[in-house]
């Protein structure tokens, strides 16, 4: 089964902020039968500076990230953890497609790291079916 790394701001963010375009991706995804892999399942938020925490965060998204055929990146702002996720992608050779404000130029870093950048979920699903 393909599976897509739901990758996208978590630090520092509220539940829905984290969750609810994950929940929709996971719904859209599985209508085509793709599978999703969530970095919320492990939800840190708030144990950031115990020690371990940071290396076991992580060594578990880089595996993730290794076990996905491909990434979802949405970037409604500047997120340090999940600019790290798409350059760890790329040099893995893992796909990405990242989501951006439509109203916002997305950085060069972004475009150039990212196999497709679109303007909604709805074009990242499109563009993995293709």
């Amino acid at each position: 089964m393909t599976r897509v790394y739901l990758c996208g701001p978590i630090n520092g963010c509220t539940d829905a902020e984290c969750n609810d375009w994950r929940a929709y991706a996971k719904a859209e995804l599985a209508k085509y039968d793709i599978g999703t892999i969530d970095p919320m399942d492990r939800d840190y938020r708030g144990r950031e500076m115990e020690p371990g925490i940071a290396t076991e965060i992580v060594v578990n998204d880089k595996a993730d990230i290794c076990d996905s055929h491909f990434m979802i990146a949405n970037c409604p702002k500047p997120s340090v953890g999940t600019s790290m996720e798409i350059l760890y992608a790329y040099k893995r050779g893992v796909p990405v497609v990242a989501i951006h404000p439509a109203d916002k130029p997305p950085s060069p870093w972004l475009v150039y790291h990212a196999d497709r950048v679109v303007y909604s979920m709805r074009d990242a699903i499109d563009w993995l079916l293709a």
